[in-house]
Parts: structure tokens; sequence; C-alpha cells
């Protein structure tokens, strides 16, 4: 099972050392700026969250590739994870138990890879969704 050893929650993702997970989006995307927003919103637990643009990738064992296609989840342990797998992961370490649910049901074939799959789309597509004035993602 996916569950780093993570200490006290709170709303805000006030969690430090090295327990902290990381959550690395793109900054110029409007729309992934609306999904981290409405996280820090409606989950109990949300990691640290840092926009790629300002994030030294290399230190962070990244490169351009992978964090313009998806979202990546960085954690202890070595813990990695991108796409729809990184946002399943984020709700299986939640404090409520509902969320955790989610978040393993998430992960779990078939429904990870129907996730993964919209995920993708979503991904390719979000100069479309709302925000698309500001995203950074050429048209495809």
């Amino acid at each position: 099972m996916i569950r780093p050893r993570i200490g006290r929650f709170d709303r805000m993702g006030g969690e430090s050392g090295d327990n902290r997970i990381l959550l690395v989006f793109d900054g110029d995307c409007a729309f992934c700026q609306t999904c981290v927003n409405a996280g820090h919103r409606v989950l109990p637990y949300m990691p640290a969250v840092r926009a790629w643009q300002g994030l030294d990738l290399r230190a962070a064992g990244l490169t351009r590739e992978e964090v313009m296609t998806s979202v990546q989840l960085l954690g202890p342990g070595g813990l990695r994870a991108h796409g729809a797998r990184a946002i399943g992961v984020m709700l299986a370490v939640q404090p409520n138990a509902a969320w955790r649910a989610l978040g393993r049901v998430m992960l779990a074939p078939p429904v990870s890879w129907a996730a993964e799959a919209g995920y993708r789309l979503v991904s390719r597509y979000r100069h479309l969704l709302p925000g698309s004035t500001t995203c950074g993602v050429p048209p495809v």
C-alpha cells in the first residue's frame, strides 16, 4: 500500500521536514491553478505545492518534459507519482476515510486505467478549459 509516513495534518499542508509530500504543477496554467486551489479548499491535507517554473528541476530529480506533461508528486521514501496516480496517492494519504477510500479505488485497476486516460485527455485539452486564456500550453 502507498502510505508514506505522514505526521500531523492541517488544511494548508503545514507539515515540514522529511515526511513532507510535494505536488509540482504547471504554474502558467490557470486551470491547473484552479485545481490546486480546489484541493486547498476541500482536502483535509494538502501537500506542499510548487509551480515547476519556480523549482530547481534537477535538484528535485525531474525533467522539463515530465513537468510539462503531468502533475508530479514527490515524497518520503522515494515516493514518485505523476498524472492520475499522483492524484490517487494524494487522496490515499488523507486523514479522512472517505478520501482515502476514493484514492485507493482510483489507484486500483481497472479504475486506475480509466483515471489515467481521463487525466491524459484533460491534460491534452486543458487549453480549452476554464483559464485557457492564461494557460501556457500551446493548442495541439
